[in-house]
């Protein structure tokens, strides 16, 4: 509808201009809304004064003569201005009440659209480094990025969802390190264990398959690992180069056995992150590989193209990128002076890869703790030659988990931490995409899981579900009392639908495709978890005031068709969100 009354518009400024009436350099951006009270109509636009400074004219006089050049609709009864110039837009009854018929024809297809226009678009989300476990805090990012994918396949984009594998560097060298120390402490030895070495209990899983695997064959005396290692904290020493001295001694004295080590700990991580986002409704179309980028010749390619710019320099024996020029707060380097490539430079060579699989925008889903991340892609975007507009970076801010008022700790490298799969195991998977993505990613989240586990109207994922389930009860029970749902019957008696609940329900029903559209276009998922939540509300109120199965033919079936509209679009929207729509509960009171 939005559409129609743009082009009703657009038509009346083309005539006015034929007119000579209006004189334009260019068309201007036609806004239309949902007004927000039945007295000003279902639509409203400001185009009038939008057009008041370039047309140097009074914005109601503006808005009189685009209602006079209008042409008649048979979707708008009346047009009217209101307030400094605002037109608003009646819609007929028989316009409004058409939503029914289009959502039982269409079903879970109502509120796609071709926003996207096709165009293919990669949204990288989770990323964690495969060190250990996810826990709560990636589980907000993950319900985020697979939500935000949803929706963006909903409004016609070809949508590529992506976990960038960060399987090279050194939290890798460290995660395999700690694992060997485990190892060696299960063979026997006496480890002093270093603080900055990764400490779940998750380490001592993987150390004891290594050694179902390899036996003793790695074992090597205290004496031996810790030889010509700097001293640790807190007994005064560094605790960044404790670890990285124990990381070379793990080379040197393992040689390959190390890459083996590296190897079962990596499958055995990420293994676990892929099982607990399955779980967690979360899929992807490809586990990208940072290794793939140094093993093949993407990083090497993206930055020659950085030279050949002239956007690199050599300082203190280290390769810099020039990122200051082009907005950055400072230059990074993207390789050491030992010849190593930093994880700056895989990233540039991330992008490279991405434009070059043809994509159109570039989606990264980061934690807020990525801030400084923003201007350094869009530097080396604008150095490698492409538009950094393509660029959408969104920070996901912290979720705090709470269980009986107390805050619960999240420290991956201590081990305290809830895992997501814990958190999933206690809650559900339902709840816990819901309550994640209930509030914008920009805001910090506080997870109440007592909340989350409650059956309550004050639970909102329950209460939503609750609403499906009620209508799928009112359809199963129509056989007990011997009554059928004829959906031609309900179309033909649709203008029976005149009480307050029902007129409420309809509208809020035919703004599903702006809910979605919104959360597309804003990146913000939480409208539809919004939009949900205020759909179960109404359906629950009308619900309660008006009885469904009745003897009365016509009016049954048009109610029959109204609660069967709100199911189709329940469902999708929960299905939007990675929330399953259940057709019974255990409170259902049908």
């Amino acid at each position: 509808m939005i559409g129609h009354i743009q082009e009703l518009i657009e038509n009346a400024l083309e005539h006015l201009q034929a007119k000579g009436e209006f004189e334009l350099e260019q068309n201007p951006t036609i806004n239309i809304e949902r007004t927000r009270s039945k007295e000003h109509g279902d639509y409203a636009s400001n185009v009038a004064m939008t057009l008041a400074k370039p047309l140097r004219a009074k914005p109601r006089d503006i808005a009189e003569k685009i209602i006079a050049e209008m042409a008649d609709s048979t979707h708008v009864s009346k047009v009217e201005i209101a307030g400094p110039g605002f037109i608003n837009f009646y819609l007929t009854d028989a316009c409004r009440l058409l939503v029914l018929k289009r959502i039982l024809k269409l079903k879970h297809e109502f509120g796609a659209s071709q926003i996207g226009e096709d165009a293919k678009i990669t949204v990288e989300f989770v990323s964690a480094n495969p060190t250990g476990p996810l826990h709560v805090g990636h589980g907000r990012g993950a319900a985020f990025g697979s939500s935000l994918s949803n929706v963006l396949k909903k409004v016609g984009y070809q949508v590529h969802a992506e976990y960038y594998v960060n399987d090279h560097g050194r939290q890798m060298d460290i995660l395999a390190t700690s694992v060997w120390l485990r190892y060696l402490e299960l063979c026997g030895e006496r480890i002093v264990f270093p603080a900055n070495g990764y400490k779940g209990d998750y380490i001592f899983d993987i150390a004891r398959k290594v050694r179902q695997i390899k036996g003793d064959e790695y074992r090597h005396e205290q004496m031996e690992v810790f030889a010509q290692v700097s001293p640790d904290e807190p007994d005064g020493g560094d605790k960044e180069q404790h670890i990285d001295d124990l990381v070379v001694n793990a080379k040197d004295i393992l040689g390959a056995g190390y890459e083996k080590i590296f190897r079962i700990a990596l499958k055995s991580i990420l293994s676990g992150i892929e099982d607990d986002l399955e779980e967690f409704n979360v899929f992807y179309d490809e586990w990208f590989s940072e290794k793939s980028l140094h093993d093949g010749d993407t990083i090497d390619r993206a930055l020659k193209i950085l030279e050949d710019g002239g956007h690199l320099y050599k300082k203190d024996g280290a390769l810099w990128f020039n990122a200051t020029h082009f907005g950055d707060e400072k230059d990074r380097v993207v390789m050491r002076d030992n010849g190593l490539k930093t994880y700056f430079a895989s990233d540039v060579a991330y992008l490279l890869n991405k434009f070059e699989r043809g994509f159109t925008k570039l989606v990264y889903v980061f934690g807020a703790d990525h801030h400084g991340y923003i201007k350094r892609l869009e530097a080396a975007t604008k150095a490698l030659g492409f538009d950094p507009a393509a660029l959408e970076i969104l920070l996901v801010q912290f979720a705090h988990l709470y269980k009986q008022g107390e805050k619960l700790p999240m420290s991956t490298r201590s081990g305290q931490f809830v895992t997501l799969s814990e958190l999933v195991s206690e809650v559900g998977c339902d709840a816990a995409r819901f309550f994640y993505v209930m509030r914008s990613h920009d805001q910090h989240l506080d997870f109440d899981m007592d909340l989350a586990k409650s059956q309550s109207n004050e639970n909102p994922v329950y209460y939503i579900q609750y609403a499906h389930a009620r209508i799928c009860s009112i359809m199963r029970k129509l056989e007990e009392q011997n009554m059928t749902h004829n959906v031609e019957i309900g179309h033909a008696a649709v203008e029976l639908l005149v009480e307050e609940q029902e007129q409420d329900l309809i509208k809020a029903l035919s703004q599903y495709p702006e809910a979605v559209a919104k959360a597309a276009t804003n990146y913000s998922v939480h409208t539809v978890a919004n939009y949900l939540r205020d759909l179960a509300q109404l359906f629950h109120s009308y619900y309660n005031a008006h009885q469904v199965r009745i003897d009365n033919e016509n009016l049954r079936n048009a109610r029959l068709n109204l609660c069967l509209a709100t199911r189709y679009v329940l469902a999708d929207g929960l299905s939007l969100l990675g929330s399953s729509a259940p057709q019974e509960m255990l409170s259902e009171d049908q």
